[in-house]
């Protein structure tokens, strides 16, 4: 499985987005157009129809080598055959997570704030979350972040941090250019007419952030 320090973006599918026969297909997409890692995000589902579903994405995410993460959920990890969950700030601690979840299990936990990041860095998970940077459907009641403080997050924490929150491959340059190394991108992808064609084209952009130009 792919390395967590060597994964710049992370791929979610959101059943926001998407219904639910809508949802394997999505993920093999994202997927074969370069996401490293990939999250199920199922807000709106029982635990079983999460399994379900999970147990169907899963085999994909094995079979490109890459970390498949369940949003919320620890205590399905180990069923679904998925590598890790991803906790916000209202859910398990992190510990509780990796306790319930598997010694082994990946766990990753949402911040909103520098404050948030640099308290959820002592609780040891493999990677945080980082944002909304700009708004986003996704979390319409939390305020934008805004890019200053990229640098600084980065400049004090060693964990790999992805940014997320209204992040689509228009305003990338700008979230590089701030100091991101790694981002979570959802609805730009979701809803792109060739979602294939538009997560290779992020993971191209993250790869070669300041590509020369002209010649030059």
């Amino acid at each position: 499985m792919k390395p967590l320090n060597q994964c710049v973006l992370y791929g979610i599918v959101d059943t926001g987005y998407l219904r639910r026969d809508q949802l394997s297909a999505m993920a093999s997409q994202l997927i074969q157009g370069g996401a490293d890692i990939l999250q199920l995000r199922a807000k709106n589902m029982s635990e079983e129809e999460i399994l379900s579903l999970a147990l169907e994405i899963a085999p994909l995410c094995r079979g490109a080598s890459i970390p498949f993460i369940l949003n919320d959920h620890p205590e399905l990890v180990a069923r679904s055959g998925a590598d890790g969950v991803h906790i916000g700030q209202d859910d398990h601690s992190v510990a509780d997570a990796r306790q319930i979840a598997g010694p082994s299990a990946i766990v990753g936990k949402s911040t909103h704030s520098l404050e948030q990041a640099l308290e959820a860095a002592e609780e040891h998970p493999d990677y945080i979350g980082f944002g909304p940077i700009f708004a986003t459907p996704t979390k319409p009641d939390y305020v934008p972040i805004g890019t200053e403080l990229i640098a600084q997050i980065h400049s004090r924490l060693r964990l790999p941090i992805f940014c997320i929150g209204g992040i689509k491959l228009s305003n990338l340059p700008q979230i590089l250019g701030a100091g991101a190394k790694r981002v979570a991108i959802v609805s730009d992808l979701l809803q792109a007419p060739d979602p294939q064609t538009q997560t290779a084209r992020c993971k191209a952009a993250l790869q070669n952030p300041f590509p020369i130009r002209g010649g030059e």
